[in-house]
């Protein structure tokens, strides 16, 4: 049967996106990941499963899911998670399952995880989408991590000499976006042109994990 005359002009099929939100404690990836939701924006937003303890105004089950280290180191052993690691002495790790569902609904998926924890899944699935959020100096940083009041003095040092070694892994991304005070919706509509725009690539990341 010969071919509808517009046919060869239907070239655009995207393909689901597996797009990582990472970069130091303090960027406001948690606010933007936040932000993207409350817009209704059109992905799978994946709950990363963490064992430190619930801040003020987080809920279990959509900010992350507070578990156990019993429960933790059984999610490792059976190898239900894409990758995880200790992040200032605290488990993190994303479920695998929830991250496959997903992309096999052809639903783009958004998480995220430390700037180690980003590289890791590069590693697994090389067309990973990363972006890189950051301030827009360590000054400012250092101000949102004291405003939050959750860190000691030896934490907030910890965390600050670990943005900087973060801050050499920037090559390692596709992206950077400076996430600057009260431009929060600003942050929030570049990724969402970034994500827009590889969905127009003539090559699309294709994701299997």
């Amino acid at each position: 049967m010969p071919s509808s005359p517009d046919s060869e002009f239907n070239v655009h099929h995207p393909q689901p996106l597996l797009i990582v939100i990472s970069g130091p404690s303090g960027a406001g990836k948690d606010t933007v990941m936040q932000r993207m939701q409350e817009r209704g924006l059109p992905f799978h937003f994946v709950v990363t499963a963490t064992t430190r303890a619930m801040r003020a105004n987080e809920v279990h089950g959509r900010d992350y899911w507070f578990i156990s280290n019993e429960e933790f180191a059984r999610m490792i052993d059976e190898d239900e998670l894409i990758e995880h690691a200790i992040v200032y002495g605290d488990y993190k790790g994303i479920p695998k399952q929830q991250v496959r569902e997903a992309l096999a609904s052809g639903m783009d998926v958004v998480m995220r995880i430390d700037v180690q924890g980003a590289e890791t899944v590069r590693k697994m699935a090389p067309d990973v989408l990363m972006i890189f959020i950051t301030t827009e100096s360590e000054a400012e940083l250092v101000h949102r991590l004291e405003t939050r009041k959750t860190e000691t003095a030896d934490s907030l040092a910890i965390r600050i000499a670990t943005a900087r070694k973060e801050l050499n892994r920037l090559e390692a991304f596709d992206y950077v976006i400076v996430n600057k005070d009260f431009h929060l919706d600003h942050t929030v509509d570049m990724i969402r042109a970034i994500i827009d725009a590889e969905h127009h690539r003539v090559k699309p990341r294709k994701v299997s994990l």
